[in-house]
């Protein structure tokens, strides 16, 4: 008689103690040795749990017996054959209609008869309520789990798996580069494509290595779901509910939501073959088009660059004529040096900002009271919210989406809660400001484009072309000194700051995360200025 020699192995727990898909194929290979009826006519292998039926090699198998190209099957045991009701109904119907005519196994003497077939649906049902109550019992320590705070699966990039505690700890070469690369998308300056491009090439970010994969540089689609993942901010998101994380977050949930606004974007900067400071910063003050730059060598085999109106209006001719780089750049450099501040200003208002960390230390208390009393508040609306569902006031779809925004809200305000630095926080916008400020014009002599377009775009708003002219106004709270600035306009300059930073300016915390980023590519050895 013709057989199938079929081996199956799950990658799946379900399959922990099963032998290896070798090993199945050896140890049958030599009981049927001992078989003089049976004639092996083809050796079927698959790597794919029989939990839900749509595996395609057991399906062609059992059209190949339908086919008459074989009488029966061999395995090692009945669940290698079936863990569902599907596919083991369908090995008892073809037994039934003697399509299928014998079955041999390693570890199970069947029969084809009545007793033979009823004792192999109980082999297959029994097989069936193993799978699913370890699916089950899976579930509910996954769910245990996630209440704890800790999320099961295998760790995301930039953590690692704690075998002896169970839980997810940062990588320690990984973690400080995944959160650079944030810092980075903070600024709004740099796309993905352009963090992965310095990630890889310049910082030599790889995924962890492993048995059969890894060490390789992350795809753009991996740097997406980094972004993308709140599970990054310390938030876990599990069978629609959200809980708080107990791992190290990489990001705060503002931080986070930041990114995603400016993921939301339209446009994608396009490549250049020649990277220009200022292209796509400055619009034509006479038909209001951008003004890009363009390099030419000339037949002398001399250099040059300049910048010039695109003159795309169809309904107007811009007669605006082009102006050198050098030239252009050297008016941004004198817009720059026009609202550097003085000296004597300068050391006048990082001292002040020194002496008030203790005025800020009764407020930082305050402030932690504050939040403790909303997250209490947030707390005993969670429970209502819950008693309002059991009295059926309110249906699912209001009930998990108020859950769902009363919950984020919690995890912002821990977050807040736990930050460190509550002082050194309210106090770094105004220092990173003022010293930027001081340092602006000489880093934009020395920087390359990359850094000089960064400056301009932190500082400059609204700079125009115009008969070679450059105007530009000063962003808010960057002002023009002049030769007789006093203590009182810095004082205005640091109020500023301030009154914008407490009010959640999106703009000014854009601005301080750009600062802090040039610091640390320009002046990577100094310390932070508010440390």
């Amino acid at each position: 008689m013709k057989y199938f020699l079929y081996c199956r192995k799950s990658t799946e727990d379900e399959d922990r103690q099963i032998l290896s898909i070798e090993s199945q194929r050896t140890e049958m290979e030599r009981l049927a040795s001992s078989w003089p009826d049976v004639t092996i006519v083809a050796r079927l292998e698959e790597s794919q749990s029989a939990r839900t039926p749509g595996r395609p090699i057991f399906g062609q198998m059992l059209k190949r017996i339908e086919a008459g190209e074989a009488d029966g099957i061999i395995a090692w045991h009945p669940d290698r054959l079936a863990r569902n009701s599907i596919d083991g109904g369908q090995i008892i119907y073809m037994l039934d209609q003697k399509i299928l005519k014998d079955l041999r196994f390693a570890s199970f003497t069947f029969e084809n008869n009545p007793q033979g077939k009823f004792m192999l649906s109980i082999i297959f049902g029994y097989s069936k309520y193993y799978v699913d109550s370890l699916s089950e019992n899976v579930r509910r320590g996954n769910r245990t789990k996630v209440e704890h705070g800790w999320r099961p699966g295998q760790a995301s990039f930039g953590y690692l798996n704690d075998k002896e505690s169970r839980t997810m700890v940062p990588d320690p070469e990984r973690f400080p580069l995944l959160r650079r690369m944030w810092e980075l998308m903070l600024t709004g300056a740099y796309s993905p494509s352009q963090i992965r491009k310095t990630a890889v090439h310049e910082w030599g970010l790889r995924t962890r290595k492993r048995k059969r994969s890894g060490g390789n540089a992350p795809s753009l689609s991996a740097v997406y779901r980094i972004f993308y993942n709140p599970f990054y901010a310390g938030i876990i998101e599990w069978e629609g509910r959200t809980h708080i994380g107990k791992h190290v977050p990489l990001v705060t949930l503002d931080e986070f939501e930041r990114v995603q606004e400016l993921l939301g974007r339209p446009g994608r900067p396009r490549n250049q073959r020649h990277e220009f400071a200022l292209t796509g910063l400055i619009r034509c003050g006479e038909c209001g088009k951008m003004v890009t730059a363009e390099h030419k060598v000339n037949r002398f085999g001399s250099h040059y660059s300049y910048y010039h109106c695109t003159k795309k209006r169809i309904d107007y001719r811009c007669g605006q004529p082009v102006i050198p780089e050098k030239d252009l750049e050297q008016q941004v450099i004198d817009f720059l040096e026009g609202i550097t501040p003085p000296e004597r200003l300068h050391k006048w208002a990082m001292a002040r900002l020194g002496t008030q960390y203790a005025e800020q230390a009764t407020l930082q208390a305050v402030q932690r009271q504050s939040v403790q009393k909303t997250v209490k508040s947030v707390n005993q609306q969670l429970e209502n919210l819950t008693k309002l569902r059991l009295r059926d006031l309110l249906t699912d779809e209001e009930y998990i989406r108020q859950r769902q925004e009363l919950e984020r809200e919690r995890v912002r305000l821990l977050q807040n809660q736990t930050q460190e630095g509550g002082v050194k926080s309210s106090l770094e916008p105004d220092r990173l400001v003022i010293s930027f400020n001081q340092r602006a014009a000489s880093w934009f002599k020395t920087g390359n484009p990359k850094t000089r377009r960064f400056i301009l775009e932190i500082i400059g708003s609204n700079p125009t072309l115009k008969d070679k002219q450059l105007n530009i106004e000063a962003r808010k709270p960057f002002r023009c000194w002049g030769k007789t600035a006093t203590i009182s306009q810095m004082c205005g300059f640091v109020e500023d700051v301030r009154t914008l930073w407490a009010a959640n300016d999106p703009a000014i915390r854009k601005m301080v995360a750009q600062i802090q980023l040039l610091y640390e590519q320009l002046e990577p050895d100094k310390k932070r200025l508010a440390a």
